[in-house]
Protein backbone atom coordinates (compact mmCIF):
# COMPACT_ATOMS: atom_id res chain seq x y z
CA UNK A 1 0.00 0.00 0.00
CA UNK A 2 1.32 3.44 -0.86
CA UNK A 3 1.08 6.43 1.46
CA UNK A 4 1.80 10.08 0.73
CA UNK A 5 4.41 11.56 3.08
CA UNK A 6 5.76 15.07 3.48
CA UNK A 7 9.48 15.65 4.09
CA UNK A 8 10.60 18.94 5.58
CA UNK A 9 14.22 19.91 6.21
CA UNK A 10 15.09 21.49 9.55
CA UNK A 11 17.30 24.49 8.74
CA UNK A 12 18.87 24.48 12.23
CA UNK A 13 19.88 20.79 12.46
CA UNK A 14 19.86 19.68 8.79
CA UNK A 15 17.65 16.73 9.89
CA UNK A 16 14.49 15.78 8.02
CA UNK A 17 11.02 15.75 9.58
CA UNK A 18 8.49 13.51 7.85
CA UNK A 19 4.76 13.01 8.35
CA UNK A 20 1.83 11.27 6.72
CA UNK A 21 -1.16 13.63 6.21
CA UNK A 22 -3.67 10.77 5.99
CA UNK A 23 -2.63 9.35 9.37
CA UNK A 24 -2.96 12.05 12.04
CA UNK A 25 -0.07 12.01 14.49
CA UNK A 26 2.03 9.65 12.37
CA UNK A 27 5.37 11.48 12.28
CA UNK A 28 9.06 10.66 12.30
CA UNK A 29 12.45 12.13 11.45
CA UNK A 30 15.93 11.21 10.32
CA UNK A 31 19.37 12.66 9.83
CA UNK A 32 19.07 12.05 6.07
CA UNK A 33 16.14 12.02 3.69
CA UNK A 34 16.57 8.26 3.24
CA UNK A 35 16.67 7.61 6.99
CA UNK A 36 13.54 9.74 7.45
CA UNK A 37 11.74 7.70 4.76
CA UNK A 38 12.78 4.42 6.38
CA UNK A 39 11.63 5.71 9.78
CA UNK A 40 8.22 6.87 8.52
CA UNK A 41 7.67 3.44 6.91
CA UNK A 42 8.18 1.87 10.33
CA UNK A 43 5.96 4.51 11.96
CA UNK A 44 3.16 3.85 9.45
CA UNK A 45 3.38 0.09 10.02
CA UNK A 46 3.13 0.61 13.78
CA UNK A 47 0.30 3.13 13.37
CA UNK A 48 -1.72 0.61 11.36
CA UNK A 49 -1.23 -2.31 13.77
CA UNK A 50 -4.57 -3.14 15.35
CA UNK A 51 -4.92 -2.51 19.06
CA UNK A 52 -6.22 -5.21 21.32
CA UNK A 53 -9.76 -4.44 22.37
CA UNK A 54 -11.64 -5.67 25.42
CA UNK A 55 -15.07 -6.54 24.09
CA UNK A 56 -18.26 -6.84 26.03
CA UNK A 57 -19.84 -10.32 26.12
CA UNK A 58 -21.76 -10.92 22.92
CA UNK A 59 -19.90 -8.23 20.93
CA UNK A 60 -18.87 -9.11 17.40
CA UNK A 61 -15.75 -8.18 15.46
CA UNK A 62 -15.96 -7.80 11.68
CA UNK A 63 -13.66 -6.49 8.95
CA UNK A 64 -14.88 -4.30 6.12
CA UNK A 65 -13.26 -3.23 2.86
CA UNK A 66 -13.48 0.39 1.78
CA UNK A 67 -12.72 1.48 -1.77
Amino acid sequence: MKWRVILEPDPETSDWAVWCPELPGCVSAGETEQEALENICEAIALYLEPDTIDLAPGALTREVTVG
